[in-house]
């Protein structure tokens, strides 16, 4: 795949496969809205090579990255065990129960775009039709990742700012800041090149 040089051929196979689908259904459909739907994606999946989220956290890590959650427990009991982190983290958000329900563990981040939490989980089965709570791997799978992703862009309007090319509000919609702002911009400019061919 053009636009990442690391995706495994059969992750590269599974989207040529899947992708013209969903960017039809979920109204991805001119040359702009392509290509900065693919240049964001394959930021926030690091290449197409990861479709979970990664909680493996160090003791340091956890307390940089989380520092309320972890403010009145021993963060030694949690480093390095990403489903103990992951049901603190992710307690009484986003629809997901308490700690002890095991959400936070369960509906993690996945797909392309790493949705997280019940409430998005939920919220894309009730749209697809495709029962995400009930098999929360599905956004792990080429197909799921891919239509995960295209859901929530159509969810946040993202194609307004892709339309204007630009790309801060799409990073700030997909990420809620700008973090990686300089590798989606170059990405931007390879996906263009791509989706120029794609479109010829």
């Amino acid at each position: 795949m053009a636009i990442s040089p690391t995706c495994k051929p059969e992750v590269a196979e599974g989207l040529a496969q899947c992708l013209p689908a969903v960017l039809e259904k979920y109204a991805i459909s001119t040359p702009l809205r392509v290509a900065h739907f693919l240049a964001q994606t394959a930021h926030e999946s690091e290449g197409f090579t990861h479709f979970v989220e990664n909680l493996d956290y160090s003791a340091s890590g956890l307390e940089n990255t989380f520092p309320k959650e972890f403010r009145t427990v021993k963060v030694a009991d949690y480093a390095r065990n990403p489903e103990k982190i992951a049901n603190r983290v992710y307690a009484n958000r986003m629809g997901n129960g308490d700690e002890a329900s095991g959400d936070g563990w369960k509906f993690r981040g996945r797909g392309m775009i790493q949705l997280t939490g019940l409430e998005n989980y939920g919220a894309f089965s009730k749209h697809s039709g495709k029962d995400a709570i009930q098999d929360p791997d599905l956004f792990s799978t080429v197909a799921g990742a891919a239509e995960s992703a295209a859901w929530y862009w159509l969810e946040r309007d993202i194609n307004k700012p892709a339309d204007e090319d630009d790309v801060v509000m799409v990073t700030k919609l997909i990420n809620g800041g700008t973090l990686g702002l300089d590798e989606r911009k170059h990405l931007l400019e390879i996906a263009k090149r791509v989706v120029k061919e794609m479109f010829s």
